[in-house]
């Protein structure tokens, strides 16, 4: 469908968090591409004391801290924190406010048709932690040119559903999603497939009743490759966290899904998680954790592949363990091509991605605003199913300078 200045058509989840007075001071004191260091001291926040007191000490330079984002380049990593100016780099580029849901997901390579339900909170949790879907559908095609076809799948720790949306976007058939938390379910079975199970793969009935369900579906599409997808919970790795160890039970989750696994024999499947993971316990964790997937699958592929060479908006990098029965899988092209705004090498920029959108401010809602322009990126015409992600792609290689 294609949209002109002027149309109304709903924006879904294009809503921004309210600031306070201190929080507005300090928004407004920060420029385009800068952060905590160019907030003036006479501002009275204690947070930035102490990140100022951090830096003085060595112990990093917080750089994203407040951070407003660049036109002109791709986001820093979107969290779940987007709504807070002070918890990484989130503060429009241009508009005095924290990025709305739908700009973050739209950072995130999720479609402005993909609806997002519950709590604010809620929503910000599951943008802040998918997998980007156009990463995903890159993924999924890489996988079928070196098995010859695309599969049908399963999806665990789904989440709202950005590496579901990717394989189904690539021409995979998905068959069922399980995660906790019911409304992150909600969310996938509007946007991607209907057929949801609720409940944690450490609850051993619910293991069991994953197991003899998969089975059945796997029986049912014997000529078809079976995958599995999965990311578990990445708290306990990531770098934002107070506590990186083994000693985190969510850290533990992937044992389950290798007893997963190990019961269904899939012909594949992806194991996700954030890169901090890599480092853990001097590599020992991903070590750890490649070795007992290869329990379960001969061979292992691992790849870290960065959001931003795979043209998407944002700058993310996430660890991926690929297994299969026989096969090594090559890691995906990154693409090379040239913005059409910056001029910049391989880069789609925040602007390309947001500039179409609705002005915002603080706490505004602005569901059933217009959109502000036509498409005028092939970002936004992605985003607003004028192009198909294939034809995204094709366009923005085609667009390329020699």
């Amino acid at each position: 469908m294609m949209f002109s200045k002027g149309t109304t058509s709903e924006i879904a989840n294009h809503a921004t968090a309210k600031l306070s007075e201190l929080d507005m001071r300090i928004v407004k004191s920060v420029p385009e591409g800068g952060n905590w260091k160019n907030i003036p001291e006479d501002i009275p926040s204690k947070r930035i004391s102490q990140i100022r007191e951090s830096f003085r000490q060595g112990l990093g330079s917080r750089s994203t801290y407040y951070g407003r984002l660049s036109r002109n380049y791709p986001s820093y990593t979107i969290n779940t924190y987007f709504n807070r100016p002070g918890n990484g780099c989130h503060i429009h580029y241009e508009q005095d406010r924290v990025l709305s849901q739908r700009e973050a997901a739209r950072l995130q390579s999720f479609p402005d048709s993909f609806k997002f339900f519950g709590s604010q909170s809620a929503i910000n949790t599951q943008i802040g932690n998918a997998v980007p879907p156009l990463l995903a559908f890159q993924i999924a095609k890489t996988i079928e040119r070196s098995i010859g076809e695309a599969g049908c799948f399963i999806d665990l720790f789904s989440g709202a559903g950005g590496l579901g949306l990717g394989f189904k976007w690539a021409g995979w058939k998905p068959l069922m999603a399980s995660d906790i938390n019911p409304i992150f379910l909600k969310t996938y079975a509007a946007n991607v497939h209907d057929y949801v199970l609720t409940g944690s793969m450490s609850d051993a009935s619910f293991l069991k009743k994953l197991c003899v369900i998969t089975t059945k579906m796997k029986e049912e599409c014997s000529n078809t490759p079976f995958w599995v997808l999965g990311g578990p919970p990445c708290q306990g790795f990531s770098t934002a966290g107070k506590k990186r160890s083994m000693e985190d039970q969510r850290n533990l989750l992937f044992l389950y899904y290798k007893q997963f696994l190990s019961e269904v024999k899939p012909d594949g499947f992806i194991f996700e998680n954030v890169a901090g993971l890599l480092n853990m316990e001097k590599g020992n964790v991903f070590a750890r954790i490649k070795a007992e997937f290869s329990e379960a699958m001969p061979v292992i592929n691992g790849w870290v592949l960065s959001s931003e060479n795979y043209a998407i908006p944002q700058r993310r990098k996430r660890v991926f363990l690929i297994g299969g029965a026989n096969k090594d899988f090559a890691v995906p092209t990154p693409h090379e091509f040239t913005s059409q705004k910056s001029g910049r090498n391989n880069w789609i920029t925040v602007e390309e991605a947001l500039c179409d959108l609705p002005v915002l401010n603080p706490g505004e809602d602005g569901s059933s605003k217009s959109y502000a322009t036509p498409p005028i990126t092939f970002y936004q015409k992605f985003m607003r199913g004028v192009i198909t992600p294939a034809a995204y792609l094709n366009e923005i290689n085609l667009f390329s300078t020699p």
